[in-house]
């Protein structure tokens, strides 16, 4: 039944009836699937992609890096808890490699992303360190191709 969560996790709008076709199984087990993995969680929610660079909407979105100390008995999941709970924070994920934590946020502006840095993120208690990186254009997101400029623009050159 991963195969609805497939469906769902590309186009979230499909109806039920729609996916019981793409599946071959009936719309009644498709509902009861759906039905129990919201009940377990394992579907948590369901969102829409904007390409807000298409809208007047102004807004600067920023992935930073976070060196943690890890609490003793916690690890990094209170830290992270503190982190995720603000509501500039869009995402946050525990990385491997050189630092530990991920956070997308998302601001109005430029200054607004580095108060938050400065005045909620970087003084918590565990915080090493930070870098803050600043999205300039996304081209795909969540398998979703923004701008497909695809075709060839190279001039031809008879000899």
């Amino acid at each position: 039944m991963e195969e609805i969560l497939e469906i769902l996790e590309k186009n979230s709008r499909y109806t039920v009836e729609q996916i019981a076709v793409m599946t071959g199984k009936s719309a009644e087990d498709v509902q009861k699937a759906i039905e129990k993995y919201e009940e377990d969680e394992v579907i948590v929610g369901y969102t829409t992609l904007v390409n807000w660079d298409k809208t007047g909407k102004e807004s600067v979105v920023a992935m930073i890096e976070v060196k943690l100390t890890p609490q003793r008995g916690e690890g990094f999941d209170k830290v992270a808890e503190r982190i995720y709970k603000f509501p500039e924070v869009k995402a946050c994920y525990l990385m491997s490699g050189s630092y530990d934590l991920t956070v997308i946020i998302e601001g109005k502006t430029i200054k607004e992303v580095a108060l938050f840095v400065a005045e909620k993120l970087a003084p918590l208690e565990s915080v090493l360190s930070t870098a803050t990186h600043f999205v300039l254009k996304k081209y795909k997101d969540k398998g979703t191709i923004f701008e497909n400029n695809s075709q060839d623009k190279r001039e031809a050159i008879f000899i």
